[in-house]
């Protein structure tokens, strides 16, 4: 059979280390690995241009596309999952101690759409009775997918020049919802703060509650790579979940990490979380995840109906026994 070539583009990231070495290779394809891009340029390049045969894709807008019809699909694998309570952003003097305080105030965002606030804005709204209309919106960033906000929203898309961090600092913005953490946090400015000061301990309890490590990103595929070679998903999967497993054992090295207590910090996460946190594939948890963030876009506006996961991936399935152990 004819080697397939395909590029693929996603982080730098440990658990795909063994696929950028060429240790693990997809069984019939030669991947060309582009890791040297932030994920907001990666994502406008794939969903804007398709300059990519797969590519490590925001699930917001990847959910956004589907609904829209784009020739797009994705196989369950995500490289990027983060919890994401830590990531409110609030200027001291706003009078915000907790989440109902956030009503009534000026929240900026990069973009609408993106994951991560996607994630906050349905976990404010759900978990703590903060609707996405009881705020003013201000948006600084274009979209990766045009949408028109929904009427009863207070939406600004802010003109050029304007960066929601420094109108944090001077007051302009009560709050902040960030992918990330942002420069004043990290400077140290004491005129910005979280919301949840104990983030940390939030987060413990939201994964005991709910069992969600939310996830940020899918592997997304042209649908016209899938349609000639419809063996391309189940071969990527499984090098995927394989260059996982590498990742996993390699760290069971502590003098892999520069970190005094890495050992115990790994212990104490996996007692929370399992031992595979990064799960691929259609599982339960997986699915109650997924579940989730569509509910949450449909709430946003983002998409018109709340789609089944079983149309977002390519089935990756090979029936209930097989392919756990090679026979001949």
């Amino acid at each position: 059979m004819t080697t397939l070539h395909l590029s693929l583009a996603c982080g730098d990231y440990e658990i795909v280390r063994a696929l950028m070495e060429g240790t693990v290779k997809p069984d019939g394809i030669a991947l060309t690995m582009l890791t040297q891009m932030d994920s907001a340029t990666r994502h406008w390049r794939m969903m804007r241009n398709g300059e990519f045969d797969a590519a490590e894709y925001s699930l917001s807008s990847y959910l956004m596309a589907r609904d829209r019809g784009l020739p797009f699909t994705a196989i369950p694998v995500f490289l990027h999952r983060r919890f994401r309570h830590g990531f409110i952003f609030i200027n001291a003097k706003a009078g915000i101690d907790k989440p109902k305080d956030l009503i009534g105030k000026r929240i900026g965002v990069k973009t609408f759409q993106t994951t991560a606030i996607m994630w906050l804005r349905g976990m404010l709204h759900n978990d703590y009775g903060v609707k996405q209309t009881d705020v003013e919106w201000f948006v600084e960033l274009e979209e990766e997918i045009d949408f028109t906000p929904k009427k009863e929203l207070k939406f600004t898309k802010l003109p050029p020049g304007k960066d929601v961090e420094k109108m944090l600092v001077a007051g302009e913005l009560d709050a902040v919802l960030h992918s990330d953490l942002i420069d004043p946090l990290l400077e140290g400015d004491t005129r910005i703060r979280r919301l949840f000061v104990n983030n940390d301990e939030v987060e413990k309890d939201y994964f005991k509650t709910t069992g969600i490590f939310p996830i940020m990103h899918v592997m997304a595929l042209r649908k016209d790579l899938v349609g000639e070679n419809p063996w391309a998903p189940y071969n990527l999967l499984r090098a995927f979940e394989a260059s996982k497993r590498a990742a996993y054992a390699r760290l069971q090295n502590p003098r892999i990490v520069p970190l005094a207590w890495y050992r115990s910090y790994q212990e104490q996460e996996q007692a929370i979380l399992g031992s595979d946190p990064w799960e691929y594939g259609l599982t339960e948890r997986n699915r109650k995840n997924l579940a989730t963030a569509i509910k949450y876009s449909h709430q946003s506006g983002l998409i018109s109906r709340e789609i089944p996961v079983e149309e977002l991936f390519e089935d990756c399935t090979v029936g209930r026994g097989r392919g756990e152990r090679m026979r001949i």
